[in-house]
């Protein structure tokens, strides 16, 4: 980096390196050796500690990003497709006690920006939205579309049952996971600003609901 004149990095992490914090807000200085319920946490957890880290260590200039959920319009990530199936009434049900940062695609990117321009080398900074439920999310969304939220909240115990019999990697990261962490940091030193998850889904359901040609319920 130095001999291409450039005096900072930004990595970008995730919170899913701290694994399921069980409902906690934990900050940066968590740790979590595993196990872990994805590949890509776990993948996203050696990058981090296993590269990142002694990289930094060994003198990179590098500033250490992690996002939570990013949502947004034409989002392909698995909150992307749930909010699609929701809008389009084939969503079955909403895991009880999931909960996750919900950060918007467009204040996400600009906190990348702002690690770059104030971010201090060698530290992380948790960049993650406003914690909320899942259920508390699509109930939001209920009352911003009118389209009804699903009535079937399944626990956290049947969905475990499920992945295990069908092996599905989704329903296990969604069996009551939170990925939860507290974004002080960031907003104290980046000067890091989130808008408020109603505004952020009003503006992404508007939009997806105009994709899909589904007209607002009133």
């Amino acid at each position: 980096m130095e001999e291409l004149g450039i005096p900072k990095g930004v990595y970008t992490s995730t919170l899913g390196v701290f694994g399921d914090t069980k409902g906690m807000v934990v900050d940066e200085s968590y740790r979590h050796n595993g196990p872990w319920l994805s590949e890509y946490d776990k993948t996203k957890w050696r990058a981090h500690y296993e590269v990142a880290e002694p990289m930094i260590r060994r003198g990179l200039p590098l500033v250490i990003v992690q996002p939570g959920v990013t949502y947004g319009p034409a989002d392909p990530s698995p909150m992307g497709v749930t909010l699609r199936r929701y809008l389009q009434r084939t969503l079955s049900g909403v895991p009880k006690r999931s909960a996750y940062c919900w950060g918007h695609v467009e204040d996400t990117a600009a906190a990348h920006l702002l690690a770059m321009e104030r971010g201090r080398a060698g530290q992380s900074y948790i960049i993650a939205g406003e914690p909320k439920s899942l259920v508390d999310g699509i109930e939001m969304a209920a009352q911003i579309t009118g389209i009804p939220a699903p009535r079937l909240r399944p626990s956290p115990a049947l969905l475990r049952f499920i992945a295990m019999i069908t092996r599905s990697e989704f329903l296990r990261v969604s069996a009551g996971v939170t990925y939860l962490g507290n974004n002080a940091k960031a907003k104290r030193e980046l000067g890091m600003r989130h808008r408020p998850i109603e505004e952020g889904l009003r503006e992404t359901l508007l939009a997806e609901m105009r994709s899909l040609g589904i007209s607002l319920r009133r």
